[in-house]
């Protein structure tokens, strides 16, 4: 496997992150147009004006928000030390390595072994991890997962891969909005050639964005997991707990329901298993680890 520069990584991931939002804004625009041409063609400038504002504004609190928004959509609440107090002594003695700055810490009810972290930066970080995870793995394992998201931290994928999980997700939820009002009788009629063309336009915008979100979900390089298991034996010294935590999962059969797809890329291990490709294979992972 070809040698990670992690610093030429967090370059690369903070100029994505910006084109990202920047896409998005655009397509959101887009949409904007088609649906006011389709629905309200006399209010054309007040509606795109309207779009524009919520587009510029929506990119925006994502970026600042991203991590609130990650948690609320997986039911996330925040762990106490009271309660965790062997997740917080783990978490603690894994910034002292890294030199990394204190993520707040969340846990979310699930027998899954997962966990994931998201935030803007290393300093608005979170880390979440499953019920399952504290219940199934052992403290070196536990050690080798938590490593593994705070290596996301340290490289900045948090920034990007939660972009992509919540941006792109609106424009789903956007394009499923506009189809499900046609069946309320929208648009500028049958007679309307050009009402016609934009109405054919914004349908086929409609169904194309689901399958944009996977080739968007899929497109999430691979070498960031793969990086961030490095990143982990850089952290603990130690590759056995990363690769006894992964062996568990292999062997774990259960599947997250209520987990949305669009969020599937934060996660430790892809929360649907062998449903999408969010992720490398687990053996694929454990092979390169053992090589470490």
């Amino acid at each position: 496997m070809k040698k990670i520069d992690f610093r030429d990584q967090i370059s690369s991931n903070k100029r994505k992150s910006f084109f990202l939002m920047g896409l998005v804004a655009v397509v959101l625009v887009v949409l904007g147009y088609v649906i006011s041409m389709t629905f309200f063609p006399d209010a054309f400038f007040t509606i795109m004006i309207l779009v524009i504002i919520f587009s510029i504004g929506y990119t925006w609190f994502s970026f600042y928000n991203s991590h609130k928004i990650a948690i609320a959509s997986v039911g996330a609440k925040e762990a106490k030390r009271s309660e965790f107090p062997d997740y917080y002594r783990l978490v603690e003695s894994l910034v002292v390595a890294s030199s990394l700055p204190m993520p707040k810490l969340y846990i979310m009810k699930s027998p899954q072994i997962n966990a994931f972290a998201s935030g803007r930066d290393p300093a608005h970080a979170v880390v979440c991890i499953t019920t399952g995870a504290m219940e199934k793995l052992d403290r070196r394992e536990l050690e080798g997962v938590l490593a593994h998201e705070l290596g996301h931290v340290a490289n900045y994928d948090i920034r990007y891969i939660t972009l992509v999980s919540v941006m792109v997700g609106m424009v789903a939820i956007i394009s499923q909005i506009f189809l499900r009002s046609l069946w309320f009788g929208g648009g500028r009629g049958s007679d309307d050639k050009a009402g016609m063309i934009f109405l054919i336009i914004g349908i086929a915008l409609a169904i194309i964005a689901p399958i944009v979100v996977i080739m968007v979900q899929m497109s999430i390089s691979r070498k960031r997991e793969y990086s961030a298991d490095a990143t982990a034996v850089k952290f603990t010294r130690n590759p056995q707990g990363l690769i006894g935590a992964l062996e568990k999962i292999g062997g774990d059969n259960i599947i997250e329901k209520k987990v949305s797809k669009a969020v599937a890329p934060l996660f430790f291990s892809n929360p649907f298993r062998k449903m999408g490709s969010t992720h490398p294979p687990l053996g694929d992972r454990i092979a390169a680890l053992k090589s470490m």
